[in-house]
């Protein structure tokens, strides 16, 4: 089972650990609280009850501050002076200046991981994509949803590009923010398909060792998931 992430310092890459007991009650309670963020569970500006999130997650309440600091650090939580600690809002400008962002450091690491990867973790990457497709058939091909980690298809790259500052800044500081915009698209059945068969075209290019259009490709990808997102907030808007 994928474990959930321990930080070792605010600019470590995500360290996955495969089982709970072998971070800290503050660890597994980042987690916790994290993937519930992603997935919309707990709703984006949804104030944090110390006290209800406790007994809502069963966790006692010096664990629970700790992993709302390590929250903040991820900018999944946003604490105002004498208002309290909430979920981060992911407003059009804030998203647009975070697909901006993404768009060029993923595609820098596509086109830097076509040279670093091996043979066998481009194998490795196709394999995975094989079983992303399982799991879309599963869903009846509406939904598209990457696990963290290992299972995450662009955090592979990244990983992929063997390069720690690039690595450093789509990890701790970004990553679980991206995952959170991602989910949004997941869940768009237009999407599903041609975000896999986008994920297919940037592995050949990598398997074929072309940077360049492996970087070309990645940007394109990001650019839909942007225009994908940006209509999700039109269509919200004019229902509010």
């Amino acid at each position: 089972m994928l474990g959930f992430v321990h930080f070792v310092d605010n600019r470590s890459f995500p360290v996955l650990i495969s089982q709970p007991q072998q971070g800290t009650l503050a660890d597994l309670a980042t987690h916790k609280l994290a993937q519930s963020i992603v997935t919309g569970e707990l709703a984006q500006g949804q104030k944090l009850n110390e006290a209800e999130l406790a007994e809502r997650f069963g966790m006692g309440r010096g664990p629970l501050r700790e992993a709302l600091r390590h929250l903040e650090g991820m900018r999944l939580v946003k604490r105002t002076p004498n208002a309290g600690a909430r979920v981060v809002i992911l407003d059009r400008k804030t998203l647009s200046d975070l697909y901006a962002v993404r768009e060029a450091l993923e595609g820098m690491a596509c086109r830097i991981a076509a040279s670093q990867m091996s043979d066998e973790d481009i194998a490795q990457l196709a394999a995975l994509l094989d079983r992303h497709e399982t799991q879309i058939e599963k869903q009846g091909g509406k939904v598209y949803a990457q696990s963290e980690g290992d299972l995450d298809f662009h955090y592979q790259i990244a990983r992929g590009s063997r390069n720690q500052m690039l690595m450093d800044l789509l990890g701790s500081e970004q990553y679980q923010l991206l995952r959170m915009c991602r989910y949004r698209t997941s869940r768009n059945a237009q999407r599903t398909k041609p975000a896999l068969s986008q994920h297919r075209q940037i592995v050949e290019a990598l398997a074929n060792r072309d940077g360049e259009l492996a970087e070309l490709l990645m940007r394109r990808h990001i650019q839909g998931a942007w225009r994908s997102i940006s209509e999700m907030i039109d269509k919200e808007e004019r229902a509010a």
